[in-house]
């Protein structure tokens, strides 16, 4: 084939091209597909927009309470420790760490080479500038989650520091990995921005921040990790959950988070999106009270739990989603064991009863807020315990006043609760803050959320030296033990595990939801 020819053959290639492209927006005008290729504009840019449910509060990392506002920062900056994809500590700007044997000396070796987005440099330093910040701010919210234990912070090298505890504190190593790094010189200079516009070591560093409507990050050209990823990021607020998901059909946004239930079937079958589901930390029960009769007989507590269908419990309560709860931690928290079920079992629960004294059931109370999912769920649990011949009170509280009724007992004589049906989410690596305000008898209210009143003094030592100690190995022993008693001592009716969902556009890969619910698009693609 000559030049000419060449020539003629490539016009005409090209001309047959467009003809074709041209009748394939035509035909997608009359399916709504138009709208879906116009809708990947943002995508075919190798950008993203994500739209979740609530706006920001903060992006200051050591003041957030919020999961949006720590998905975003986790975009933007890095702490000496992570959590990876199932919620378990990684290393991230440490390059290798160490526990002392008494659980109060952590050692850091730092990653070389690293800068923030301003040109600062990461060392031993600007990890002392920022947890004596944390250590030395009450206002902030981790200096009561393991900062204000910190009594020194020592740099021993460039690369190298050591932080030590006034006392053993399990969940410490957890505390290290949301404490993240902001650049020292924004620290001295800028105190006042970090909520607005912080600056870290991340991937992505901040671009624009308007309130209600969008927050903006791009791509950090300097990123000491190197990675292949978009270039811009755009998150949006939009709290109505149509609109959530007319965007996502649409390919106005890209990532949708969370999925509401009801619309998981339709997007489901949409091929041009893809539906995820990710178990979580999110455990439901009741917490029944086992100070005061008739909760104080074990053969009551295990009738009731005889007595809950838990799977009946998921598809009535939480549109089929989730997973039973088989522990007294979900399955995502580490150390996790799982025990035998009580089996749906009426025939069982009325022997229980009646073994208990209780043959013609009794009157109960069960507290809640006034949200409709915890309305659906106490109604639920009045319809299983009637059929063993339990008459179930329901008193719905606004969350306030219900708080004060719970929390306002100064001891468990005080305590007015019979039962109180809520849920408990902690992070997948941070099994005490899963066990022990739950468990421990040094936790009751106002002091706790041990709203059983649960006390069992072998589960309070199996607690107390887990916490103490550095040895996973013995933790993992003492910590399976402390399952196999507590679940067997029933303080609580265990109901189930959510399930986290979430939506992409087929075309985008990279995009993960951590069972805490945290949203991580570090390395996310559009192919």
């Amino acid at each position: 084939m000559n030049y000419v020819k060449k020539l003629v053959f490539v016009i005409l290639c090209t001309l047959l091209l467009a003809a074709c492209a041209e009748k394939d927006n035509s035909n997608a005008s009359n399916t709504g597909e138009k709208s879906t290729t116009e809708s990947d504009t943002a995508s075919s840019k190798n950008e993203l927009v994500i739209a979740v449910n609530e706006n920001f509060i903060s992006m200051d990392p050591h003041n957030t309470g919020d999961t949006n506002s720590s998905s975003v920062q986790e975009t933007m900056l890095e702490g000496l420790l992570g959590f990876d994809a199932d919620g378990q500590i990684m290393k991230v700007l440490a390059d290798d760490y160490s526990i002392s044997e008494d659980a109060l000396e952590y050692t850091f070796k730092l990653q070389e080479g690293v800068t923030f987005h301003d040109g600062e440099q990461f060392n031993a330093e600007a990890v002392k500038a920022n947890i004596e910040r944390i250590m030395n701010d009450e206002s902030l919210r981790l200096y009561s989650r393991g900062f204000s234990l910190i009594s020194k912070v020592e740099i021993l090298g460039d690369y190298e520091i050591k932080v030590t505890l006034k006392e053993p504190y399990g969940p410490m190593i957890t505390r290290f990995g949301v404490a993240k790094m902001i650049s020292p010189k924004m620290i001295k200079e800028n105190l006042a921005d970090i909520p607005k516009q912080p600056v870290g070591t991340g991937p992505y560093k901040f671009v624009e921040w308007v309130q209600g409507d969008h927050l903006t990050i791009e791509n950090f050209d300097g990123y000491w990790g190197g990675g292949d990823r978009v270039s811009k990021i755009t998150y949006k607020p939009v709290p109505e959950n149509g609109s959530r998901v007319a965007m996502l059909k649409a390919g106005d946004a890209q990532v949708i988070y969370p999925v509401p239930a009801q619309n998981i079937d339709e997007l489901s079958n949409n091929k041009d999106v893809e539906i995820n589901k990710v178990p979580s930390t999110i455990a439901h029960y009741v917490s029944l009270n086992t100070y005061k009769k008739p909760l104080d007989d074990i053969k009551v507590r295990q009738a009731f739990n005889y007595a809950v269908d838990k799977e009946a419990y998921l598809k009535v309560v939480n549109a089929g989603l989730g997973l039973p709860l088989d522990s007294i931690i979900p399955s995502k928290t580490v150390y996790y064991k799982q025990q035998k079920m009580y089996e749906h079992n009426i025939e069982k629960a009325k022997e229980l009863l009646t073994e208990a004294g209780y043959p013609n059931g009794f009157d109960i109370e069960i507290w809640g807020n006034t949200n409709s999912d915890t309305m659906k769920g106490m109604q639920f649990i009045q319809q299983q315990l009637s059929q063993i011949g339990v008459k179930v009170e329901i008193k719905s509280m606004e969350e306030g006043t219900l708080s004060d009724e719970i929390y306002g007992a100064q001891t468990p004589d005080d305590a007015k609760l019979q039962m109180w049906y809520v849920s408990w989410s902690a992070y997948a690596s941070d099994i005490t803050n899963a066990t022990k305000p739950l468990f421990h008898s040094v936790s009751f209210p106002p002091n706790g959320a041990n709203t059983a009143y649960y006390q069992n003094p072998e589960a309070d030592q199996l607690m107390d030296e887990a916490n103490s100690i550095s040895d996973v190995d013995r933790q993992a022993e003492l910590y399976e033990k402390l399952q196999e008693i507590v679940y067997q001592d029933t303080p609580w009716i265990f109901l189930g595990v959510d399930e986290v969902v979430y939506g992409v556009r087929s075309n985008v890969s990279g995009v993960l939801v951590n069972p805490t619910g945290g949203l991580d698009v570090k390395n996310a693609k559009v192919e």
